[in-house]
């Protein structure tokens, strides 16, 4: 199965980690960590991971690593468990 290509908005130094909304193109993420030193894309990575019920490992940044726009290549999850993970994160 070949890697899924998301994009993802980062909005970092939040109060909390959240997936924020997902218009069918971006989704957009909040992360408690800063954008120094790789901090934040770590957390976003780790979020991803977590809500994919995938090993952070499978997750790579492909472009945007000091962005807050970012181009993130997901292994080992196809397009619909990846959308089906999202709405449940998002329904919460």
């Amino acid at each position: 199965m070949p890697p899924v290509k998301l994009r993802v908005r980062v909005t970092p130094r939040s109060s909390r980690n959240q997936i924020c909304s997902w218009n069918g193109k971006q989704l957009a993420v909040k992360v408690t960590g800063a954008p120094v030193k790789g901090a934040a894309n770590e957390a976003t990575i780790k979020l991803l991971a977590q809500v994919l019920k995938i090993r952070a490992s499978d997750i790579a940044i492909i472009s945007g690593h000091n962005a807050r726009n970012k181009l993130l290549s997901i292994s080992g999850c196809s397009v619909k468990q990846i959308r089906q993970s999202l709405q449940q994160a998002l329904s919460k």
